[in-house]
C-alpha cells in the first residue's frame, strides 16, 4: 500500500475520533467502537473498495464536523446528530451492511445504552501508619 494512501487513512481515522468529542458521551462511545472496527475491517480490501471507503468516511467526517460546529453555534443549547439515509444508498448496501446497519440503529436507540460512561476519579491511597 502506498504511503500516500495509509497517511490519508490515519489522518481521517484521527479527524473522525476528533469529531466524535463534540457527541454526548454514549454515542460517542458507541460511535468511536464503530470507527475502529470499520476501519479494522477494511484494512486488506482492495483499491476500489477502499476508495469507496474512504470517500463514505469523508462525507461522514464533513457531516459530523458541520452538525458539531451547528451544534456550538446553537442557542437552544440542543445537539442534533445524525441524519437521514437516501433509499438509493441502502439499496446499494450489501446483506451484511444492512446487519450491520440495523444493529448499530438498535443500539443507538435503545432506552439503556450498552455503555455506560462516567468521569474518571483517582482512586483513594490508604497510607499505612
Amino acid at each position: 500500500m502506498p504511503a500516500r494512501h495509509v497517511s490519508r487513512v490515519r489522518s481521517l481515522y484521527k479527524r473522525i475520533l476528533q469529531l466524535h468529542r463534540a457527541l454526548p458521551p454514549d454515542l460517542k462511545a458507541l460511535g468511536d467502537q464503530y470507527v475502529k472496527d470499520e476501519f479494522r475491517r477494511h484494512k486488506t480490501v482492495g483499491s476500489g473498495e477502499a476508495q469507496r471507503f474512504l470517500q463514505e468516511w469523508e462525507a461522514y467526517a464533513a457531516v459530523l464536523w458541520q452538525q458539531a460546529t451547528d451544534s456550538r453555534q446553537s442557542s437552544t443549547g440542543k445537539a442534533c446528530f445524525g441524519t437521514s439515509l437516501p433509499e438509493d444508498k441502502l439499496n446499494d448496501f450489501r446483506d451484511e451492511q444492512i446487519g450491520q446497519l440495523q444493529e448499530l440503529m438498535q443500539e443507538a436507540t435503545k432506552p439503556n445504552r450498552q455503555f455506560s460512561i462516567t468521569e474518571s476519579t483517582k482512586p483513594n491511597v490508604i497510607q499505612e501508619s
